[in-house]
């Protein structure tokens, strides 16, 4: 979604990739961004860092994946021309963290994007509320992150965390991303899809183990969430209400 968001490309910082040798790719999950990458750019070195081995197999020669912990020590000495770190609100403790081992691990001239979005749907025209079983739900997610030390909010942020590190060039950009096939136009009608398709085939696996151990809510109570969310999203998304997020 964010590739299509972005107009079909894989990132948007102005790398010159005929010189970025060495690309890190951080909280890679199945690598489809690293691996896109190495097939583009084959005089790069991509690796790809996540907690889960859940990469396949057989990849582009040029790319490598590495099982560890992005907040732990990273290894000293080892730096890189281009980093992207997409979609890790939910994954992160400590951003200033984080921000500070970019800047240490990157070589003179290098660059950084985040890809990210906000865990808060809203509308402009008051369709969607606070009310709706689809907000109640979000709220619960981002509880349930805050529970574990992780700030959903803090994507807006990030441009400010960059220039307190020391980094250069700076620029944020805000994409309004619909929330079903409401919107207007090819390009945000099939955004807006995709959204909705991604968070109803993704309601249970972010919703039940984080409802239940940290929201202390029974498997039946949050059953009952998400079918209501289920059943808002199928009938409502189309128009009924104009909802949205930012990325």
């Amino acid at each position: 979604m964010m590739v299509k968001a972005i107009g079909n490309r894989l990132y948007r910082a102005p790398v010159r990739m005929e010189q970025a040798h060495r690309i890190l790719d951080i909280g890679t999950g199945t690598g489809i961004w690293a691996i896109a990458m190495g097939d583009i750019y084959t005089n790069a070195e991509i690796t790809g860092i996540d907690l889960s081995a859940i990469q396949p197999q057989w990849v582009p020669y040029n790319v490598r994946f590495e099982v560890d912990d992005i907040e732990s020590p990273w290894i000293e000495g080892r730096k890189y021309d281009f980093i992207m770190c997409r979609y890790m609100v939910a994954s992160i403790k400590d951003w200033p963290g984080l921000v500070d081992n970019i800047y240490d691990h990157l070589n003179p001239g290098g660059w950084v994007e985040f890809q990210d979005v906000t865990t808060k749907f809203y509308s402009v025209d008051g369709t969607f509320t606070d009310e709706h079983a689809t907000a109640r739900w979000m709220d619960s997610f981002s509880a349930a992150c805050l529970a574990m030390g992780r700030d959903t909010t803090v994507a807006p942020r990030l441009g400010a965390m960059l220039e307190d590190a020391g980094f250069e060039n700076t620029h944020s950009e805000c994409i309004k991303t619909p929330l079903g096939p409401w919107a207007r136009g090819g390009h945000f009608r099939e955004l807006g899809m995709m959204n909705l398709v991604l968070t109803l085939d993704g309601l249970e696996a972010l919703s039940l183990k984080l409802f239940s151990e940290l929201l202390k809510r029974t498997e039946t109570e949050i059953m009952a969430e998400l079918a209501a969310v289920r059943t808002e999203l199928t009938t409502c998304s189309g128009g009924a209400f104009h909802a949205m997020f930012d990325m």
